[in-house]
């Protein structure tokens, strides 16, 4: 107990104050993860793992030892799962893999212009955080946060050595769990309600087992070529999606969509919260981040929208512009929104098939970006 005491008598006012903050803060995701529902699998590991880490005194972070100091177990997994190899945000992709189905994107290949527009976002706010005196790294680790891709946001911040990547992961985390909230304000925004209302009818041709295999294949190769700092991501997104349609690892398949998924995005939560520490996060870049990442999100949903609409100034059967929304990486989020939507304005428009696949093609562009940031930036 005289430890304890001890720790507490050590900090100024200030630290005390700052750690209550983050007890509040740790608090409020855990209250939004269980009440609201908001993403609980992410949510509430973020949050309580932020009240772990600001209680001064004990052995989570680091302890010191005879011989010096000792890792707590938050350390050593943000150290080996994050730092060292990126490990958790890339295996979690197997298991993200494992549950995309990609045969709305194959029958309509076009919806992978949506999610390629629906990146522009994050280009515009690397730009305007360098305005605002951020350095190039700190500032591209920043803009990928609009992607609203939480791995991808990690990788790209660990290798560019981002000493922002806390409140980055934060960020992209808690934005991804807000899609339900800021995109149907932003697509009102962009949209009138006539182009609400246009109906797509959804082309239901049977995909055939070979093309499904090829696809993931194909896609690696592919991005392999265009964008190679990519390839961790994308390679083992697709490995996951392989697993899935090969139809020889049904057990595995289910593994990895089920357990594996949400055992990693567990512990990628707590892990995350090591640097939720309040000395380094509650700052004033912080609360800039979270202006700029909100932008980024914001600019990724409406590039999407625009795209749709330029799109059908080309072609005689129009594209609802709100799946151009669904083209940012925040799958499968995204995509209920834009469909619950559709409903809302007319209970016959089912939008939901056109909307995964601007999703899912979102979430290999979100990848292939981040990996061309990597090899621009480095």
């Amino acid at each position: 107990m005289d430890f304890l005491i001890e720790a507490w008598l050590s900090m100024s006012a200030m630290d005390i104050v700052k750690c209550v903050v983050m007890w509040c803060i740790g608090g409020l995701l855990i209250f939004l993860a269980i009440k609201k529902q908001m993403e609980p699998a992410l949510l509430l590991p973020i949050g309580f793992g932020a009240i772990l880490v600001n209680i001064p005194g004990t052995n989570v972070i680091g302890e010191a030892i005879s011989e010096g100091e000792s890792a707590g177990i938050i350390q050593w997994l943000f150290e080996v799962g994050i730092e060292a190899s990126e490990a958790l945000p890339i295996l979690l992709f197997i298991g993200i893999g494992a549950m995309i189905d990609f045969e709305p994107l194959i029958v309509n290949p076009k919806l992978m212009i949506l999610g390629a527009f629906a990146q522009i976002g994050i280009f515009l706010t690397i730009i305007l955080a360098v305005l605002l005196g951020f350095n190039l790294n700190d500032a591209a680790s920043i803009g990928i946060i609009g992607a609203a891709d939480g791995p991808t946001s990690i990788l790209v911040a660990m290798k560019l050595a981002s000493k922002y990547i806390g409140p980055i992961m934060v960020v992209a985390y808690s934005y991804m769990a807000l899609v339900p909230i800021i995109q149907p304000a932003v697509i009102k925004c962009c949209t009138t309600k006539k182009e609400r209302l246009i109906r797509m009818d959804y082309n239901g041709k049977k995909v055939s087992k070979s093309v499904k295999i090829f696809f993931p294949i194909i896609i690696t190769v592919v991005s392999g070529l265009i964008a190679p700092k990519s390839l961790a991501l994308v390679g083992f997104l697709m490995f996951g999606n392989l697993i899935k349609e090969c139809g020889v690892l049904g057990s595995l398949a289910d593994t990895a969509k089920n357990t594996l998924a949400n055992l990693i995005t567990l512990l990628l939560g707590i892990t995350i919260a090591f640097k939720m520490q309040a000395a380094d996060f509650l700052t004033w870049e912080t609360l800039m981040i979270m202006a700029l990442g909100l932008l980024a999100f914001v600019f990724d949903t409406v590039g999407g929208i625009m795209c749709a609409k330029v799109m059908n100034l080309f072609t005689k059967k129009k594209i609802n512009p709100m799946i151009g929304a669904a083209g940012i990486s925040a799958f499968p989020m995204s995509a209920r929104v834009v469909h619950k939507m559709g409903l809302k304005e007319d209970n016959t428009n089912y939008l939901l098939m056109h909307a995964v696949g601007a999703n899912v093609s979102g979430q290999i562009a979100s990848a292939i970006v981040g990996g061309l940031i990597i090899g621009l930036v480095l």
